[in-house]
């Protein structure tokens, strides 16, 4: 016998009421036009596979910004944005080395992620409604929380953003910081002249040339960009800030597995810290009796066979990369050039927006 769906739409019933009825289509069965879903673990599962036959993670950064994602000249990534494609690589391989890095700029970064380029964008990429809706992107917990700020000579007698009236602006396209210019000047009603480049460093250079009165990005983009410069001393950041920045790793959506295996590294990295765990002292945590330490170490429970990796993940973070504070320390610390307080990018427990969730 054959059959047709007929939808009707009653009174007080939102979601529209099938009607099976017989006799009432010519056309052939076809059980091919409605094949049976295969279980959701199944269908989101496709990149992950795909990684783990590769045995590399392949991650999208930026490769040209000192603290976050830089090439030295020997060729070796480092920067916060580099460590957290080497924490993952870690997790998956027990190999923080098992990455390549490819350089993306701003433009083509979320293509690259959309098209299967890349496994993942770590490249201080701000998380917001568009990206995480329209464009995608799924954000794995922040890794550093920004501000938009402005460079400017310090002989330039512009002391805020007030002062940039008329004045030419160099900023960078296909970034949110071309909008959240664009924004603030318009709400304070203040004219500009915007001289916009898609590459990071024509635009810098453009600025240290003197063609442009000020040059805008991250606050934190600005800090280590300004150690680049011919005579860094001779450029302040203004104090307004723009808008808020938050930084975070991103995959494409639709492969639930790998999203949750990026966003519990992140997590891994901040509980670490938050349980006073690091690369040096992980051996003494061996046989802790604490039971929050020993689920995330893995010495008790399943809480990595959950995500499909081994239940020690997170001991294989720590021993390769270190907690989030070393990972800091390392690339933006006191120690370093940029010497970047780490302010709001501290610990919850200690003032900052940095948290964890359980690993129960």
């Amino acid at each position: 016998m054959k059959f047709s769906k007929l939808s009707v739409i009653l009174p007080g019933i939102a979601a529209p009421l099938i009607l099976i009825l017989s006799g009432c289509s010519d056309e052939p069965q076809n059980n091919t036009k409605n094949p049976v879903s295969k279980p959701q673990g199944e269908v989101t599962r496709v990149l992950w596979n795909r990684i783990k036959s590769r045995g590399q993670l392949v991650c999208g950064t930026s490769g040209e910004l000192p603290g976050f994602s830089f090439v030295g000249t020997d060729g070796k990534y480092s920067g916060i944005d580099v460590d957290i494609c080497r924490a993952i690589a870690a997790a998956v391989f027990d190999n923080p080395d098992a990455v390549e890095y490819r350089n993306l700029n701003a433009k083509e970064r979320f293509t690259a992620l959309q098209t299967g380029e890349i496994d993942i964008l770590s490249r201080n990429t701000s998380w917001t409604f568009s990206r995480a809706t329209s464009q995608g992107l799924d954000f794995a917990p922040v890794v550093f929380y920004d501000g938009q700020a402005v460079m400017v000579r310090k002989n330039s007698n512009i002391k805020s953003i007030k002062d940039l009236k008329d004045k030419a602006i160099c900023v960078q396209t296909g970034t949110t910081t071309e909008q959240n210019l664009a924004d603030q000047m318009r709400k304070q009603g203040i004219t500009y002249k915007p001289v916009v480049f898609e590459d990071v460093n024509v635009t810098f250079a453009t600025y240290a040339e003197g063609r442009c009165d000020a040059v805008t990005t991250d606050r934190s983009g600005l800090v280590s960009r300004r150690t680049t410069l011919p005579k860094p001393e001779d450029n302040v950041i203004l104090d307004d800030v723009l808008s808020s920045e938050p930084l975070a790793p991103a995959v494409a959506k639709g492969d639930t597995q790998w999203s949750n295996i990026v966003k519990w590294t992140v997590y891994a990295l901040v509980k670490a810290e938050e349980l006073g765990i690091n690369s040096q002292n992980l051996a003494e945590f061996a046989n802790s009796k604490d039971p929050d330490i020993k689920r995330f170490l893995g010495t008790e429970g399943n809480l990595g066979e959950g995500i499909g990796l081994t239940n020690d993940f997170a001991a294989r973070i720590v021993k390769h990369v270190g907690n989030y504070g070393e990972i800091y320390d390392r690339n933006l610390g006191a120690k370093t050039k940029i010497n970047l307080p780490r302010g709001q990018n501290q610990l919850g427990i200690k003032g900052g927006l940095l948290y964890s969730p359980p690993f129960r």
